[in-house]
């Protein structure tokens, strides 16, 4: 009985993850895909971000898949593992703050999950733009480097020639066997992403001896991120809410990395998204609400030192009709 390949996506907050599965998802290559998605809060929006299609959507949230929800992990993949036959292969969206290690050993090392599935590939999406620092302050976003296969640089837009033949430097340093490919908005060949059979679990242990003691010692998240997740039932009004959120990482956006939302915006039909890194803001409008859709806004930001009641008060402010004479 033929193995199930698995394509992990893996990359630190904001680098384009979910913009790669939606590019995956989107093609027409005939496959049929089981989608796992891990978050890192209380809130699912990811799955939420993710193109409409005929695949099947797992999120485990609330942790990160190398630690707290890893039983979590075993249960969706032996479940997976009942159905051969349902879907042709399976993609692994990660948490931003995942180290690769725990979950590459979870397929190497768990021998049920070793039998039903074969690790295909590690991809890391890399923000061209925010590297460096992230690279200077973050030791997961170098193991997720290290531990890849393929390199995606993605927003390679918005940097300058020289800055990215150095980023392109400083991944070969830390990994000369992966491919990188450079891209904008993770606009990546589908042949380069999918039947790589390029996952060497033995190039890996030689690399960092370590993975293989990851069981014993557990992984801890020693980073200083936290996770704030908000909801608001009340519709919001789009203009306080564009002040809110331009104000908010004009002055706090050095240490919020990540800031997704979908909100209920009065008077829309269509659900309002925005995204954030740092201090980079997209807004979008999404799908339409069902006619039988519970319609409440929903935020998540990531990042250092965050204020809870100064967030939680401000996304309040943005009530529609609040305040109004």
């Amino acid at each position: 009985m033929h193995s199930i390949p698995v394509t992990v996506l893996t990359g630190f907050l904001g680098a384009g993850k979910t913009t790669l599965l939606n590019h995956l998802l989107s093609e027409n290559h005939g496959r049929r895909f089981a989608v796992i998605v891990n978050e890192f809060g209380e809130i699912g929006i990811d799955n939420e971000l993710i193109v409409s299609s005929d695949e099947e959507i797992y999120l485990m949230n609330n942790g990160c898949i190398c630690c707290s929800v890893r039983g979590d992990l075993i249960r969706v993949l032996s479940g997976l593992a009942k159905r051969r036959g349902g879907f042709d292969a399976v993609v692994l969206e990660t948490t931003g703050l995942a180290d690769p290690a725990a979950i590459i050993q979870t397929f190497a090392m768990d021998e049920d999950i070793r039998d039903a599935f074969a690790l295909d590939s590690v991809a890391t999406v890399v923000d061209a733009f925010h590297y460096p620092r992230h690279a200077a302050e973050n030791r997961q976003a170098l193991e997720q480097v290290v531990y890849a296969d393929l390199v995606i640089l993605n927003k390679t837009d918005l940097v300058a020639p020289e800055v990215l033949d150095d980023i392109q430097k400083q991944i070969r340093r830390i990994n000369d066997t992966a491919q990188v490919v450079a891209t904008t908005r993770c606009d990546i060949p589908l042949g380069t992403l999918l039947d790589r059979k390029a996952f060497d679990i033995g190039r890996l242990l030689f690399r960092s001896p370590g993975l293989s003691e990851a069981a014993q010692h557990g992984h801890e998240h020693d980073h200083g991120i936290a996770s704030t997740s908000l909801t608001v039932a009340e519709p919001l009004d789009p203009e306080r809410l564009g002040d809110f959120l331009r104000d908010l990482l004009r002055d706090k956006g050095q240490d919020i990395y990540r800031c997704k939302g979908i909100v209920n915006v009065a008077g829309a039909k269509q659900r309002f998204i925005f995204q954030g890194v740092h201090m980079y803001l997209e807004t979008a409008w999404g799908a339409p609400w069902a006619a039988d859709e519970e319609r409440d806004s929903r935020a998540v930001f990531i990042g250092r030192g965050l204020n809870r009641d100064m967030l939680e008060t401000g996304l309040a402010g943005c009530v529609a009709g609040k305040g109004a004479a």
